[in-house]
């Protein structure tokens, strides 16, 4: 499993968090990172998805470069 820890004394935090929670739970699909749980500690909202090799979506994007044909691909996938 991954842990992801939000800080929710961001205001804009509490709010992303509820609505990334409520997605993850209504969607359970071979291509998506699996929610498994969350729990709030302290001032963080820890949340345990699937683990996923490699790294997140938005780091692999950053950090390679794709022709316009495989990110048609990723994101048909």
């Amino acid at each position: 499993v991954a842990i992801k820890k939000i800080s929710l004394l961001q205001e804009s935090g509490s709010e992303l968090c509820l609505n990334e929670i409520q997605v993850m739970r209504g969607n359970k699909h071979a291509n998506l990172v699996n929610y498994v749980d969350s729990y709030l500690l302290d001032e963080e909202l820890w949340l345990v998805m699937e683990y996923m090799d490699g790294g997140s979506l938005h780091d692999v994007i950053r950090e390679t470069r794709l022709a316009e044909g495989e990110i048609a691909a990723v994101s048909r996938e």
